[in-house]
């Protein structure tokens, strides 16, 4: 039984806190996964920036509004499910993800939630569980499924290492020279065919 694994923003989505960095002016919430490591302090200095200038939840949903899926995402999605199962594991939250999760036909996503003021002020945050994408992976893995894994970002290497197969998709320099023994993909075709022969 195999399920596959897939990270969601850089890799089905547009970066959500990049589009959001646009759309506000402030060039510092372009900062993302991909440049910090430590995803708890990477969100408590962008809550810390959000408050600074006087924006919540509404503010970050009403771009999120006129995000898109990135161009081809939803057929290779789509195909991809019609072979087999496949989770969206992210660290964005479920006050960000359901109306992307809409646009993309509804997949199974496990994410983690904002604590949020009725103010709207975005005061903090709940992950659904330490090292999320490791431990849903391991855990997966326990109840008898083999997983395959695809990902963008530091956060998803954990995932992608612990999988039978894994899989880097439109990463940065950096990841990809530090880590050559993953092989990386830039298309959405050549990384369906990636993982169909790793079924």
């Amino acid at each position: 039984m195999n399920i596959v694994c897939l990270d969601l923003e850089g890799v089905l989505v547009p970066e959500i806190w990049i589009a959001f960095s646009k759309e506000s002016g402030i060039p510092e919430l372009s900062r993302t996964t991909r440049d910090e490591p430590d995803y708890g302090k990477l969100m408590k200095w962008r809550i810390g920036i959000l408050k600074e200038h006087g924006l919540g939840l509404k503010e970050i949903q009403d771009t999120i509004a006129k995000i898109e899926p990135l161009e081809g995402a939803k057929e290779f999605l789509d195909k991809l499910r019609a072979i087999t199962q496949v989770i969206i594991i992210s660290d964005t939250f479920t006050q960000f993800a359901t109306p992307l999760m809409e646009k993309l036909g509804w997949p199974t996503i496990f994410c983690n939630s904002l604590e949020v003021a009725d103010s709207g002020e975005i005061t903090g945050f709940k992950m659904r569980i330490e090292n999320s994408k490791l431990t849903t992976v391991k855990a997966l893995q326990s109840i008898g499924y083999e997983t395959i894994a695809s990902g963008d970002s530091y956060n998803d290497l954990a995932m992608i290492q612990a999988s039978k197969a894994g899989f880097l998709f439109r990463s940065t320099d950096k990841i990809k020279a530090d880590y050559p023994e993953l092989p990386a993909f830039e298309s959405y075709d050549d990384l369906f065919e990636a993982i169909k022969k790793a079924l």
